[in-house]
């Protein structure tokens, strides 16, 4: 007999996926949660009812408005059974809703209203009030599926599963966008506090090391030319000449110091002045063009002017650079600076400098900084802000 070869174009069969029980732990974890679903929905169905309807009754009282709310504080903490029970038995990967905040919520009131809109609250109200009928139909087709249609159960299992991890998903998941939208104003008031304790320090330090300082040895120097004025008047004179170049330089630093606080040219005359003033302080030379139709709000303009004078001031010291230019215009509700410069490029937002500290400064109002530095240059740095109306100057009676 000869032996059958296959043909040389015949493909070869792929080999079959090893078997896998039908009953797995995964599938009895669902059964599980399944058949949980019962006593699950009863415990929330009688709970919203009797909170609702309690509350509902009592709204003509005092009590009812505060009976309501504590009872959405009490959904939220069912919200957090059912979302572990899903975690434990279903795999569902759902995060913990934000927690209430308290702070800065000082009156009972505010703190009621607080409560009483809580979206998350709610949402776990609408979840417990639909999963009786739900809880009902799961734990029968389960329980029977179990002694009578048992070949088929993993598949009806999986299947239900499904439906209520969406339900999960959809109800008892906080909102991504709104989570993530809370973080960043967390993350923002935290840059925020930081940034205004690192000016008032270095305010406080500015003074304490420059124009204080000065005005001490000023009145150590003008009692001594007091005590000196009657005996030797010509010492007393070169020593009140000496107060006086102190007197000088202490106002120059006041005017520095200031300046750093907010400008007055900035308030007077605006961002294209300001600006100016400060290109007119850096090593390279600086063309400035301001297209603005209006004068935004003071804080946007405090700190577009601010934003400017860091990037003029890094040019400065670190770009070697032979001239630079700042553009200024407003493109819809935003209000862009760029700042562009002919040095050796290579700055980046996240290599521990300044830039950082701007990009977390813009951030906290809305703000994006965005960096294009290559290297061996030209860098071009553009800060984005929100653009708002200049509220008008009360008039003075």
């Amino acid at each position: 007999m000869t032996e059958r070869t296959p043909s040389a174009g015949a493909e070869t069969a792929e080999p079959l996926p090893p078997p896998r029980p039908a009953y797995d732990a995964h599938t009895w974890k669902e059964i599980a949660h399944l058949l949980a679903n019962l006593p699950a929905a009863l415990i929330g169905f009688v709970y919203v009812t009797t909170v609702v309807f309690t509350s509902a009754f009592l709204t003509v009282t005092v009590i009812g408005f505060p009976l309501l709310a504590a009872g959405l504080l009490g959904a939220r903490q069912l919200g957090r059974l059912e979302r572990a029970r899903a975690r434990a038995l279903l795999g569902v990967r759902v995060e913990e809703p934000s927690p209430m905040p308290w702070r800065g919520r000082g009156g009972f009131l505010q703190q009621l209203w607080m409560m009483l809109k809580d979206p998350v609250g709610w949402r776990t109200l609408l979840y417990d009030f639909i999963r009786l009928p739900w809880g009902v139909l799961t734990f029968a087709l389960t329980l029977t599926s179990l002694f009578v249609l048992w070949p088929v159960l993993p598949y009806l299992a999986r299947g239900l599963a499904n439906a209520d991890r969406a339900m999960v998903r959809g109800l008892l998941s906080p909102s991504d966008e709104l989570e993530r939208r809370i973080a960043e104003l967390e993350s923002d008031r935290g840059v925020v506090v930081d940034t205004a304790a690192a000016d008032l320090r270095r305010i406080e330090r500015d003074l304490h090391d420059g124009a204080q300082a000065r005005l001490v040895n000023l009145a150590m120097g003008l009692g001594l030319a007091k005590e000196k004025l009657l005996e030797d008047p010509d010492s007393a004179a070169v020593m009140v000449e000496e107060a006086h170049g102190e007197v000088k330089l202490a106002l120059q630093e006041l005017r520095d110091l200031a300046r750093g606080i907010h400008p007055a040219v900035l308030t007077d005359r605006g961002l294209d002045a300001a600006l100016s003033s400060v290109a007119s302080r850096c090593t390279v030379p600086v063309k400035v063009t301001v297209d603005l139709p209006t004068r935004p709000a003071e804080a946007i303009e405090g700190i577009a002017y601010f934003t400017v004078s860091e990037l003029l001031q890094n040019i400065s010291k670190h770009a070697q650079a032979r001239s630079a230019s700042v553009e200024v215009w407003r493109s819809a509700d935003r209000l862009l600076c760029q700042v562009e410069d002919d040095g050796r490029g290579g700055a980046q937002l996240d290599a521990g400098s300044g830039l950082r500290g701007l990009a977390e400064r813009l951030g906290a109002v809305d703000g994006v900084l965005v960096v294009d530095s290559p290297v061996g240059g030209p860098t071009v740095v553009t800060a984005e802000l929100p653009w708002r109306e200049r509220s008008a100057a009360p008039r003075r009676g």
